[in-house]
């Protein structure tokens, strides 16, 4: 048939879905240069993508049968576009923080497994779809390990695999060795977990250590809540750690600790929801329906970032804090030491945590042990910050420069700093993440990692998790009651995630204390202000609870008695 012969409403469906798909490639290219920064700056330009691929989703929904016959519509052509949306949702996530946005990204990645959109990839003549369809999987794995799907991500691990496999003997492209590394990271990331849960069948289980209403003690009735944590700044720059899509361990595990897990639907109805996606109707919301109030503080995910970039950052989430908002700035980084002979106060003299040169060998261009390093961020470099709310939280074996960083300005700041040596025995895991920050995202599973335990029941788990609980209840009373704790405390300790970080530094520090293999000062975290030892830090009731729970996990030997010497 001819366009002539075509009727006049058809061509019109034809030209509208041409002119809808066009708009829509160019809005989704146009992400890509909007700043990562300053939320004003970018909503605007993502609520308007959002309403174009409403439209061309609902459009290419209700006239697919036109489309088929008067376009030549194909299958992989409607995988595009889902990934696109699953696409837009993961990066409104990024810059929003809110997990909502992940399950959204999920139910159309799903959805285009699950009706096999890109089936005949491979039987195209050019290699560009087939490329495509791996690049949905590298991301579809990324959405569904952020969600804790461990399961499915090594499901689709075992289809990229085979993908791949498939991509090289079709096309010879010179670019599979490539993705044969991504497969590497994927699976190293999977390796990087310490401990396997086991369900009654010895089945693994996943449980995610996201925020929930148990999760933290609650505060006391009448207590204010003078600041909440409103932007968070997460670096990850440890040389040779595990990481995926620039994202590595200790800061994947820091992002789920510093977000709620979001109520609705649980895994079931939500792989349902991408079941169904294509029968019912589903659709991409709309950029007013999915702005509303904010669960979670904003994040900027920082992977190897320069001084430079880093600095930006920090400004961008320091303009935009509220009044009653607090920033908190994550450093995983390798440890940069200072100049040997110091020649003022110390906030560039002692060192500090690495960024990224950028540049293989420009650190040779130091001339003298008298200069700073260029790339290293420094505590002085920090000191503007501190005009609002600071809390800081520092990974790496040169913590302890950050530790006297002088309060300039009069407003709360907090500390809380890794130790500078690990014992022996756990330094070659340092590549799948720091002990420090495992104690921070998950309390037992740091206790069971540092005591040789790979596996434990459901059951027994779930016994410990109760035990570690009424720790943190005791940490909290002892740390609410103790006049001598420092009043900068207090005015963070209204925030959730706040409180719960500060509560699990403290069992980090009591466990560390007690263990064995821990032989001094230099083995365990440090916080300023100082928390006072007796009251709090070495507190005789939680050394007792804590080896009733070492006890009952039956690691009892591994920890002093609290009548031995600890040194």
């Amino acid at each position: 048939m001819s366009d002539e012969e075509i009727p006049e409403h058809e061509r019109k469906i034809v030209t509208e879905f041409c002119y809808l798909l066009d708009k829509s490639k160019q809005l989704f290219n146009g992400l890509r240069d909007l700043p990562q920064y300053g939320q004003r700056q970018w909503q605007a330009y993502f609520g308007r993508t959002f309403d174009v691929y409403t439209k061309l989703w609902k459009f290419q929904q209700q006239n697919r049968q036109v489309l088929d016959t008067r376009y030549g519509l194909k299958r992989w052509q409607i995988g595009e576009i889902a990934s696109k949306i699953g696409q837009l949702y993961y990066h409104y996530y990024l810059r929003t923080s809110e997990t909502n946005y992940l399950h959204e990204s999920f139910s159309f990645y799903s959805a285009i497994r699950m009706r096999a959109y890109y089936s005949k990839a491979n039987k195209e003549d050019k290699p560009d779809l087939m490329v495509k369809k791996l690049r949905y999987y590298a991301r579809f794995i990324v959405v569904c390990l952020l969600l804790n799907k461990t399961h499915l991500v090594r499901d689709l691990v075992r289809e990229l695999s085979k993908q791949i496999q498939d991509y090289g003997s079709t096309y010879d492209p010179g670019d599979q060795l490539e993705w044969s590394l991504v497969l590497g990271e994927v699976q190293a990331f999977l390796d990087a977990e310490p401990l396997v849960i086991l369900d009654t069948e010895s089945s693994p289980v996943t449980i995610s250590q996201r925020l929930q209403k148990d999760t933290v003690p609650p505060l006391e009735p009448g207590t204010e809540v003078r600041l909440t944590l409103q932007e968070v700044i997460i670096v990850g720059n440890r040389k040779d750690q595990v990481k995926f899509s620039e994202l590595t361990v200790d800061m994947f595990r820091m992002l789920q600790t510093l977000e709620r897990e979001p109520e609705g639907l649980d895994a079931t109805e939500q792989a349902a929801n991408g079941a169904q996606m294509e029968k019912e109707g589903e659709t991409v919301e709309s950029e007013d329906n999915i702005a509303g109030k904010r669960e979670n503080p904003h994040k900027y995910l920082l992977y190897k970032p320069t001084f430079s970039q880093l600095y930006t950052f920090l400004a961008s989430g320091f303009k935009e804090l509220p009044p009653d908002g607090v920033m908190l700035v994550y450093l995983s980084s390798t440890g940069s030491t200072g100049c040997s002979k110091p020649e003022d106060e110390g906030a560039y003299d002692f060192g500090g945590v690495l960024t990224n040169s950028r540049k293989e060998g420009e650190e040779l261009m130091k001339k003298s042990k008298l200069l700073k390093d260029m790339h290293c961020l420094h505590p002085g470099d920090l000191y503007p910050f501190t005009r609002k709310p600071l809390f800081l939280v520092v990974d790496s074996e040169s913590s302890e420069v950050f530790r006297n960083m002088p309060n300039l300005f009069g407003q709360p700041r907090v500390c809380l700093l890794s130790p500078i040596v690990v014992p022996a025995e756990v330094v070659d895991e340092i590549a799948k993440g720091s002990l420090f920050t495992l104690f921070l995202h998950c309390p037992l599973t740091g206790l069971l990692t540092i005591c040789k335990l790979s596996d434990i029941p459901i059951a027994s788990w779930e016994r410990a998790q109760r035990q570690v609980g009424r720790i943190l209840e005791e940490i909290a009373r002892l740390m609410m009651g103790c006049r001598n704790v420092d009043g900068m405390y207090h005015q963070f300790y209204g925030d959730e995630f706040l409180r719960l970080l500060l509560l699990r530094f403290v069992f980090c520090y009591c466990v560390f204390r007690l263990h064995r293999a821990f032989k001094g000062p230099a083995y365990y975290p440090q916080c300023h202000p100082e928390l006072p030892k007796n009251e709090v830090l070495e507190a005789l009731t939680v050394q007792k609870q804590l080896l009733d729970l070492a006890s009952t996990l039956d690691i009892r030997a591994m920890f002093y008695e609290i009548d031995e010497s600890l040194e």
